[in-house]
């Protein structure tokens, strides 16, 4: 037996055998289902995340209801806003940092849009500017990566390649971040 969910977007295939569902939950309907936006305990509105049950647990949830929960999306959040020159970090929903950031400067583009980290350096140099030093380097599309830079004077203004050029202390402090939630628990977000 199979059921298929859609809520805005969000596709969920549920196999079953008929006889392990009734047994577990005693009715062939799937209408409890706990599917529905939640907010987050402190009543702050500004972070809503979609909560289904794990696939794995779905005969439990049906039972058990809205204890088993758990909310969908990256654990940690990384904006940047071009305009501002900065950079908000939040870990499970909260902002942990807000950091000057600088990106491209006039010639030059940061990309726009979202992604997920797909390789971390502690070190590395560029291949295109010269064997310039990266250190903390957080690759995220194409060449592009988030990482440190000796120019700290500059940050908060436009000064870079394309990159987002961090102070070498809040690069680290990501580069940590990111390294103990895994780049796939990540999502970098740039916009102007």
């Amino acid at each position: 037996m199979y059921r298929v969910f859609a809520l805005l977007g969000l596709s969920v295939c549920l196999a079953t055998a008929p006889q392990a569902y009734a047994a577990t939950t005693g009715d062939p309907s799937f209408d409890s289902v706990p599917m529905r936006p939640s907010l987050p305990p402190s009543g702050n509105t500004g972070e809503l995340a979609m909560t289904l049950p794990p696939a794995a647990d779905i005969a439990e949830a049906l039972v058990a209801g809205p204890s088993t929960r758990q909310a969908l999306g990256p654990k940690v959040m990384v904006r940047v806003d071009i305009s501002s020159q900065t950079m908000t970090v939040l870990v499970h929903g909260k902002v942990a940092y807000v950091w000057k950031v600088s990106t491209a400067r006039r010639g030059y583009a940061t990309p726009t849009g979202f992604w997920t980290p797909y390789r971390m350096h502690v070190m590395w140099r560029s291949r295109k500017y010269d064997n310039a030093p990266m250190p903390h380097s957080i690759f995220f599309h194409e060449g592009f990566a988030i990482h440190a830079t000796p120019y700290v004077a500059r940050l908060g203004t436009p000064a870079s390649h394309g990159c987002v050029r961090l102070h070498p202390e809040n690069a680290k402090t990501l580069f940590t971040l990111v390294r103990q939630y895994g780049p796939s628990a990540v999502r970098v977000s740039i916009e102007k």
